[in-house]
């Protein structure tokens, strides 16, 4: 499925609890919108209507919840099959996922950390190449936060690579997420960032967390953006060229002018570094 809109700039999280602001007047900072499909998938009437209404004016993207790409239980096809449909009629650009698991004989209501062994990227890339065969287009896969590395045979970066190298799909960019491992795993954000392929990168994510201790971060989207995480992101533009990037709030969710602050400040930096970089082919 070829579609013809282009994701760029800076985007926000859609709640169902904004439509009735954004109904009235779309801010113009946010040049693209984010809901998790299975929030809405199930809904119809009402809300189908006003999603539409808003999705027929801006771009979107879809970041899934369950998919549970390294999970054991056999892929949910029928599931698949609904996001399909959902992004067909949304003209969504992208459907993105978490490089993790969910479910085990059940739904486990957390994101859990798939082992770092060449094993479970087998298992992975056969299961996003099902998916990516269902979709008729590339999933996009997160990055993730982990706490704890069961049975871990390769570094989080090797394991990334070789998944996003041999499955064809593309990375969502999490770099609150770099951040928060760096420090829980005791690793070089700055080294993890450039190893990554600029040319797999769809777009990104930025957040705040919770410090439980001083080595010891907790990924959360439920606070501000801390300045660490601010500089890595434009370090990851310096590194790959400015990229979309989204603004995650899921908990203590301000007032949508509030999170535009920080949307602002996204998209501060991306024109800094874009007036930072030379033109291409031109010689400095």
């Amino acid at each position: 499925m070829v579609i013809n809109k282009k994701l760029s700039g800076v985007g926000l999280g859609l709640r169902r609890e904004m439509l009735d602001e954004l109904l009235q007047s779309i801010p113009a900072e946010v040049d693209f919108w984010e809901v998790a499909p299975e929030n809405w998938i199930p809904l119809g009437g009402k809300y189908q209507q006003q999603l539409q209404q808003i999705t027929s004016q801006s771009n979107f993207v879809n970041h899934g919840l369950s998919l549970s790409i390294g999970s054991t239980d056999p892929l949910d096809i029928a599931f698949v099959k609904d996001v399909k449909t959902f992004l067909d009629k949304h003209d969504v650009l992208f459907y993105s996922e978490h490089l993790s698991y969910c479910s085990g004989k059940g739904h486990l209501y957390d994101l859990m950390p798939i082992p770092f062994t060449s094993q479970a990227v087998e298992h992975v890339v056969d299961r996003v190449k099902q998916v990516q065969d269902i979709l008729q287009r590339p999933l996009v896969l997160e990055n993730v936060s982990y706490y704890a590395a069961p049975g871990q045979q390769m570094s989080e970066l090797e394991f990334t690579l070789e998944v996003l190298e041999r499955s064809g799909c593309l990375l969502l960019l999490d770099v609150n997420n770099i951040y928060v491992n760096s420090i829980n795993h005791g690793y070089d954000a700055a080294e993890f960032l450039q190893a990554l392929p600029s040319g797999k990168i769809a777009y990104g994510h930025i957040a705040g967390h919770f410090d439980e201790a001083d080595d010891l971060k907790v990924d959360t989207h439920g606070a501000d953006v801390i300045q660490p995480v601010w500089d890595l992101l434009e370090q990851a533009y310096q590194l790959h060229g400015v990229f979309p990037t989204l603004l995650e709030r899921d908990f203590n969710i301000p007032p949508i002018q509030e999170l535009l602050v920080e949307v602002r400040k996204i998209k501060a930096i991306q024109q800094r570094v874009e007036k930072s970089q030379p033109l291409a082919g031109v010689s400095a």
